[in-house]
């Protein structure tokens, strides 16, 4: 098992920044990539990152260039920075840790789930 503990998160005015960090414990060593999914009121939960083991990363298109993400491998914690903030981007983030990569993967098949952590962007 794997357990994620999510921070971060609030309310930030448009174009302002904001950060989270999630940090994994347990049978780690099972785990090849992080990431960070949304899920707006009445949307399906998307991935908007991920990162892998070795430090391979992918973004969402709707994401690029505003978003980053990035992990702390001895602290086992991944981070999700997230800049230029749209109104569009409120959302409840959870965080995620699989065995393989993310994207790609099913929402029901992900392996573990933080509890999420709301983001708001005020416009």
């Amino acid at each position: 098992q794997v357990h994620l503990v999510e921070s971060g998160g609030g309310l930030v005015q448009a174009g302002g920044s904001l950060g989270l960090s999630c940090a994994a414990s347990g049978n780690i060593f099972s785990i090849t990539a992080m990431g960070w999914y949304r899920q707006a009121p009445g949307q399906q939960r998307e991935l908007v990152a991920s990162i892998t083991n070795s430090g391979y990363t992918a973004y969402a298109d709707s994401v690029k260039g505003r978003f980053t993400i990035s992990r702390n491998n001895a602290k086992n914690t991944v981070y999700l920075f997230m800049d230029s903030l749209k109104p569009e981007d409120t959302a409840v983030y959870y965080c995620a840790a699989h065995r393989a990569r993310l994207f790609g993967v099913p929402i029901t098949l992900v392996d573990y789930w933080g509890q999420g952590t709301q983001v708001t962007v005020s416009s």
